[in-house]
């Protein structure tokens, strides 16, 4: 008998069975891993904040007699037409080619019936986006796929793309396969061909030249239309004062946890700082500017409830962006489609191969069969009622910081988990008046 002590195996952390099947499968492939989707890590976030509720020292608002006002105008600095959004909660940038046309529609729609805005993302306007979005913001890329001086003066609004938080400093990719007859002529590329964005754009090095493109823009458009700067969450101080500079009406700020399409996934894992990192930065410069909320400020990347976006407003932003959070409410990665989720090899809620056109929603795709799945109609109410449950939140936690307005809430009102959130933040640590970095208890 053997009578020999035996111990437990021991995995490594620092080559866990996650990492070890990424070294097989590179040495098998000879390939970076390209994926869609948006950061797996766990980053501070912010979960990692809490309100502090009005109580004798603080008057909250009873909800059901005591009005608190969700609107917002952007654009209010240069634009001579600024954009009036019953909501503090707009529809990213997120492109046609990417998505599928019934896809656009329901964000259009969606939007509209919640009162605030989507963004045609790259790839030019489509008319079911424009036709159904009562405003539009139409980016505008260092790719150029898809622009049209005419379409910039169909839009609302005009959002310069400096950055993306899932890969500032890079560009993304769209496979051959979602290189349909229609996506092609509207990029003017080559049917079936897989197509690489460029990371920055042609005409421009640096922020002079964005000043100058501002006001190519500003020309083009009578300066009716706002114009945003969208930057990734590198480094958000300078990037915002840089773009205020250049004469952005609006700065939208994207954090590491921003999706994409498609990009490398050691990009989306290891580039950028995390969106709760950014804001405080970003509203410095702008006070330092003596511009905060005169120039407005879009935070976007991971929002997904009413808590994240009364925070991101209490931290200084005037707004929010979703687009991963909006992708879901029309119907992606959702569990009744799992039997054809493991067909890919995956499983509903870890589906990130957006890129290979498969999406059995119908959402991330341009294969017609799969298309026909997702009803616009039916998808831009499903969007609808989750950015009024989003607001209804934010509302909820507005009056109980005995606040008459979203944009009233402050810094003040929240606390932090952690030494990390209370960092990044800058509010103190639950029970203490102390934040790192602020010195003394």
């Amino acid at each position: 008998m053997d009578e020999t002590p035996h111990t437990t195996p021991r995995h490594s952390w620092t080559f866990s069975n996650e990492i070890n099947a990424e070294i097989r499968r590179a040495a098998a492939t000879g390939i970076y891993d390209i994926r869609g989707g948006g950061a797996k890590r766990r980053v501070p976030h912010f979960d990692d904040l809490l309100f502090l509720g009005a109580s004798v020292s603080r008057y909250p608002l009873e909800g059901y007699r005591e009005k608190c006002e969700t609107g917002v105008t952007l654009g209010t600095r240069f634009a001579k037409k600024p954009i009036e959004l019953k909501i503090p909660i707009t529809i990213a940038g997120m492109s046609f080619g990417s998505l599928s046309g019934p896809a656009k529609e329901a964000l259009g729609r969606g939007a509209t019936l919640a009162g605030t805005s989507t963004t045609t993302g790259d790839g030019g306007m489509t008319e079911e986006e424009r036709g159904h979005s009562e405003k539009l913001v139409y980016q505008y890329l260092p790719s150029r796929y898809g622009m049209n001086p005419d379409d910039l003066r169909r839009a609302d609004a005009i959002e310069v793309v400096v950055g993306q938080g899932a890969k500032p400093g890079g560009g993304g990719m769209l496979l051959g396969q979602k290189i349909t007859q229609r996506v092609a002529a509207m990029r003017d590329l080559p049917i079936g061909i897989d197509q690489r964005s460029a990371c920055r754009h042609p005409d421009w090095t640096g922020p002079d030249d964005l000043e100058i493109k501002i006001l190519e823009l500003r020309e083009i458009t009578g300066w009716e239309k706002p114009i945003y700067v969208k930057i990734g969450g590198a480094r958000p101080y300078y990037d915002t004062a840089l773009a205020v500079k250049a004469g952005a009406d609006v700065v939208v700020l994207d954090g590491m946890q921003g999706g994409t399409a498609a990009t490398q996934d050691v990009f989306i894992e290891h580039v950028g700082q995390p969106t709760l990192a950014c804001i405080r930065p970003a509203v410095q410069a702008l006070q330092d500017l003596g511009l905060h909320r005169e120039v407005q400020l879009i935070v976007s990347g991971g929002i997904r409830t009413g808590a994240d976006v009364a925070k991101a407003l209490a931290l200084g932003a005037d707004a929010v962006s979703i687009g991963t959070a909006a992708l879901i409410a029309l119907g992606d990665n959702d569990p009744k489609w799992e039997a054809e989720y493991r067909k890919l090899g995956t499983t509903a809620g870890a589906y990130d191969d957006w890129h290979e056109g498969r999406d059995p929603a119908g959402i991330t795709t341009q294969d017609p069969e799969l298309m026909a799945r997702l009803d616009p109609i039916t998808a831009g109410r499903r969007l609808r009622n989750y950015l009024n449950v989003l607001t209804l939140e934010c509302q909820t936690l507005a009056r109980a910081c005995g606040k008459s307005h979203v944009h009233n809430l402050e810094p003040e009102d929240l606390c932090a988990l952690t030494m990390e959130a209370a960092a990044m933040a800058q509010v103190p640590l639950a029970g203490t008046n102390w934040w790192p970095g602020k010195g003394g208890f």
